[in-house]
């Protein structure tokens, strides 16, 4: 008997290590298809979540021709740039404000009127404009003007007048209920009207109305587009309505993020109908921009950040 499963006992061992080898083959042809597979599956996912930050960094230029009978002849083709909702931070950095005011030069603006929300507060905003003066000077024949958006604005006097200053000390105009010449060629003029924040301040629509004539080319800047329906109604120094020709706007960000704007609640104060694009109401040309940077997530998607050259035409 011993001699007997002495003879066979060698057999079972190779037998079971053939066995073996055999499923340890089988398991490794199937294994890199499977490791292919969960890499693509990883990439893509991964692909998918980063997606709307690297949405959130392609700047795109929105371009409109706009046509009007009050503009004088000597601002035929004027190029005006206009920038809004930079939000100037963490999440939109030196480099990326680098970035922007090259775009901005490389548009040749002849005018540079900035929307307001320059960053994520009233310390960073002045800090904004700080950092702007060491940055890439912008180059126009006729200036930047700027309005506040709700998050530059601070709480007290104190915080809007420094503001103001470090906006002026950077080159920037800067308009709070207010309206300003431009002079043109050979004596012609274009009036910009700046409102106050509608969140954090008090624009004075009637007031600012009110100082221009029916003859005036008039562009209105304003942060906050729910002042358009007021804006609308008012009327200039002759008591007539359609007292401006182009309307400029920001602070939705068009929503930020498409499928989501609803969730993010952006500019939820905002009516429906002036949500982002171009409009036109009246006798007036209506721009509500998505902006240049993010609130609230530094996500987009669907909605590009933008800036706007606007190029102003006098009527055939």
């Amino acid at each position: 008997m011993n001699e007997y499963r002495g003879r066979h006992a060698p057999s079972q061992p190779w037998a079971v290590a053939s066995t073996a080898s055999v499923r340890r083959g089988r398991h490794q042809r199937r294994n890199p298809r499977r490791r292919i597979r969960f890499i693509l599956l990883a990439i893509l996912l991964l692909t998918l979540l980063a997606y709307p930050f690297i949405e959130s960094k392609i700047l795109t230029v929105d371009k409109k021709l706009v046509a009007s009978k009050d503009l004088p002849s000597d601002a035929n083709h004027l190029r005006i740039v206009y920038v809004s909702d930079i939000h100037w931070g963490f999440w939109y950095s030196d480099a990326d404000l680098g970035g922007l005011l090259s775009r901005i030069n490389s548009l040749r603006p002849d005018l540079v009127l900035f929307g307001g929300d320059y960053a994520t507060d009233n310390a960073s905003a002045i800090q904004f404009f700080q950092h702007l003066q060491s940055q890439l000077k912008i180059h126009t024949r006729y200036g930047i003007y700027g309005v506040l958006g709700e998050n530059d604005v601070g709480e007290t006097a104190f915080d809007r007048q420094r503001l103001t200053e470090a906006m002026t000390a950077a080159e920037v105009t800067p308009l709070v209920n207010q309206t300003v010449p431009v002079y043109i060629g050979s004596g012609s003029k274009i009036l910009i009207a700046g409102l106050d924040d509608v969140i954090a301040g008090k624009p004075a629509i009637k007031s600012v109305a009110s100082s221009v004539s029916g003859s005036d080319y008039v562009i209105l800047l304003c942060h906050n587009p729910s002042v358009i329906p007021e804006a609308q109604r008012a009327t200039d120094s002759s008591g007539s309505l359609g007292w401006f020709d182009l309307g400029l706007f920001g602070h939705t960000h068009g929503g930020q993020m498409m499928f989501f704007s609803s969730l993010l609640d952006i500019a939820g104060d905002v009516p429906d109908g002036y949500r982002s694009g171009w409009l036109r109401e009246n006798r007036s040309e209506l721009l509500v921009s998505r902006g240049v940077g993010t609130s609230v997530i530094p996500f987009r998607l669907g909605c590009y950040p933008q800036i706007h050259l606007i190029e102003l035409t006098t009527s055939d």
